[in-house]
């Protein structure tokens, strides 16, 4: 395995990877320049398991509480059934303009959350929104007014939803009522004028954030205190606690803003040994 400025690189040679999400034994990851479902093992070894119906940009990714595989889609969310195909989870083109939905998080309840910049890059900027897909099928939009929303994760008590806004250098918390819906809203970190982009929360109740500008990720307690830092070579996008003991943070990096350049293979998986296992969601399921 080669060296990265703070990290061991795992997996090279992708496009422009997101979404890292760990379950049985495997890192899980979306490769949005070429639209397929990866895996790697600690090991390095690699596969491809799926490949969204249309490729879409962004596209990220969860899972059910029973297992399912579930993916951003454009306006809707997809899962993944036992024979590899797709079909619909749920409808969100109601509640949005034309562009694609970012990332997403199922909680401990089955409560599916996913957000929306509600703007194409390049355009006048809009605030954006968290849309809430219940466990019984309902749509609802749930909060408003987000400076380009990004990573989301909720606490293990399934009590507070935490989303990263990239274009306000904050993070934000929300309360969860029992029916899913959210309020409450106030900032949980004040980034200092960072740009966070992925999360995940490790069992101490903090947040480890990617960054693509600054190039690092960053684990912060609740109120803003840095706790610790790992830099790297590459742009981080998001983050994901994992492996035998939770404590592996592995991070989906690329070349920026190369990353964009259709055919572009700088993506790459990288890992660090933290001291804190993750905790709550998107799980370590």
């Amino acid at each position: 395995m080669s060296r990265t400025t703070g990290f061991t690189t795992l997996l090279a040679g992708r496009g422009l990877v997101e979404s890292p999400r760990w379950h049985n034994d495997r890192l899980f990851f979306s490769d949005w320049g070429t639209g397929d479902v990866v895996t790697v093992d600690a090991a390095g070894s690699s596969d491809v398991v799926g490949r969204v119906p249309v490729p879409t940009m962004p596209f990220c990714l969860d899972r059910l509480p029973d297992g399912r595989l579930l993916v951003v889609n454009g306006q809707e969310l997809r899962v993944r059934q036992a024979d590899a195909t797709w079909t619909r989870f749920a409808d969100l083109s109601g509640l949005a303009g034309p562009h694609g939905y970012n990332d997403v998080v199922v909680d401990g309840r089955g409560n599916t959350y996913v957000n929306n910049i509600d703007f194409e890059y390049g355009t006048e900027f809009r605030a954006g929104f968290i849309a809430l897909v219940t466990a019984t099928g309902e749509v609802s939009r749930v909060a408003e007014g987000l400076a380009f929303p990004n990573g989301m994760a909720v606490t293990r008590d399934n009590q507070t939803l935490i989303v990263a806004e990239s274009y306000g250098g904050v993070l934000t918390a929300y309360d969860i009522a029992t029916d899913g819906s959210l309020s409450g809203r106030r900032v949980w970190a004040d980034l200092a004028g960072a740009a966070p982009d992925g999360i995940c929360l490790d069992a101490e109740g903090a947040v480890w954030f990617a960054e693509v500008p600054g190039r690092r990720c960053v684990r912060v307690a609740e109120g803003g205190e840095v706790r610790q830092e790992i830099p790297s070579d590459l742009a981080c996008f998001s983050c994901a606690l994992g492996g035998a003991g939770g404590t592996t943070l592995y991070v989906t990096a690329a070349g920026w803003p190369e990353a964009m350049t259709p055919g572009s293979r700088s993506g790459q998986i990288l890992t660090a040994e933290v001291g804190v296992p993750g905790a709550g969601w998107p799980g370590r399921g």
